[in-house]
């Protein structure tokens, strides 16, 4: 993108003390025009590009200004981690440049793609610190706010598995068995979801909850209690990417189990995203993703579901299917917790009554359907479970009673 420039020259000035305020001696040439400006700085970052495909470290780090200190040191660990990750592609795009006499501040647009996992590539946007001197623009820092990429957090380590890449700031050890985890839950996944995915997943472990709160840009006490969430937003393009990222503290706390069920719960949600928009209820999306993590382990409801059990075992049984506002972390956390298990038992029961198959058709119905959750639901119910809501709801009641009340 180009601005429109107005053509402008900076008087020569020759004054002695003119020339101490501009802190040079002599007189000063024309300035760069906003076009030269622009087309310079992209050619800083096509080189840029160039090092990371080529895990060129010399010729990254010839990017970063000598005179920027801290940063220049940050970037030598950076361009490390740069240099094992296994790139397909990497370019750089300047958005946008906004100069001030010698400095500037670059919108960068970044897409890279890791081996075969991310198809189509994933897309940041960053902003980055200039510094023109010598001739030339160097990179003197970046604008992060509260989020950081994973290979700026400290020393990367990469493992490939057999169906995930498993990236992280942790022990080799670690990763290579979240990555065992990863590689049995992709094909647990595609026996539940019988539509075409990827059948890959990538799988970021930051070595503290401070460190997946910077990934994804909100407040470490948001995730604190959660093992593992998948990124991505609701209603994104056909197949956008998904990454998987683990809350390592809260992983360790789970038993082998537990974290097996995690693991292909949120390989659930990369299977699905083409099929989840804005018409998705959480309480489907998520109601999905554990039947799909506890099928097959033989979990007892009464178990896996101890809040909701208690509730239904009071008579305390839930008026409605689980609304969004019920899944927020920061919430009430026995709210949170039915949510889920009442969840997880809704979807079970349509497979347990009308089969896995339809199951998968009820959420590509909802998934497809035009208008808001409510209406796509019913509109589901209706055309694949040939059910009404209150229907619907009266046989999931009795299901709770019978898994969870006997």
């Amino acid at each position: 993108m180009h601005r429109r420039r107005h053509a402008s020259v900076r008087a020569a000035v020759c004054a002695p003390v003119a020339a101490l305020l501009l802190g040079a001696a002599g007189c000063t040439g024309p300035a760069p025009s906003v076009r030269d400006t622009e087309q310079a700085v992209q050619a800083l970052f096509d080189r840029q590009a160039a090092a990371v495909r080529d895990a060129d470290t010399s010729r990254y780090l010839a990017a970063v200004d000598p005179r920027s200190g801290d940063y220049r040191a940050a970037q030598r660990t950076v361009a490390a981690n740069l240099a094992r990750l296994p790139v397909a592609t990497w370019t750089y795009r300047v958005r946008s440049v906004r100069t001030h006499h010698e400095r500037a501040d670059a919108v960068v647009e970044l897409r890279y793609r890791l081996g075969d996992r991310d198809r189509p590539p994933v897309v940041e946007k960053e902003t980055f610190a200039l510094r023109r001197h010598d001739g030339r623009w160097w990179i003197t820092g970046e604008r992060h706010g509260r989020g950081r990429q994973l290979w700026e957090q400290g020393r990367l380590r990469v493992v490939h598995g057999q169906h995930s890449l498993v990236l992280g700031t942790v022990d080799h050890g670690t990763l290579r068995r979240i990555a065992a985890r990863a590689d049995r839950a992709v094909p647990a996944v595609s026996a539940a979801w019988p539509d075409p995915w990827s059948r890959r997943t990538v799988v970021l472990v930051p070595a503290s909850v401070d460190g997946m709160a910077e990934l994804l840009d909100g407040e470490p006490a948001t995730y604190e209690g959660i093992a593992a969430v998948t990124t991505g937003p609701r209603g994104g393009e056909p197949g956008e990417r998904r990454r998987i990222v683990v809350n390592r503290q809260a992983y360790a706390l789970l038993s082998d189990r537990g974290r097996q069920v995690v693991l292909t719960h949120e390989t659930a949600h990369v299977a699905t995203r083409d099929h989840t928009d804005d018409s998705t209820p959480l309480w489907l999306s998520e109601g999905l993703a554990d039947w799909v993590g506890y099928r097959g382990t033989g979990a007892d409801p009464s178990v896996a579901a101890p809040t909701l059990a208690e509730a239904v075992r009071a008579g305390d049984l839930p008026r409605r299917l689980p609304p969004d506002a019920d899944f927020r972390f920061t919430g009430d956390p026995d709210a949170l917790a039915r949510a889920y298990e009442g969840s997880w038992l809704a979807c079970r029961m349509i497979a347990d009554r009308w089969g896995a198959g339809r199951l998968a058709a009820f959420y590509r119905a909802v998934g497809a359907a035009d208008g808001g959750p409510a209406q796509a639901v019913d509109g589901a119910l209706r055309e694949v479970l040939a059910v009404d809501r209150e229907a619907f709801i009266r046989m999931w009641h009795s299901a709770l009673r019978a898994e969870l009340a006997p």
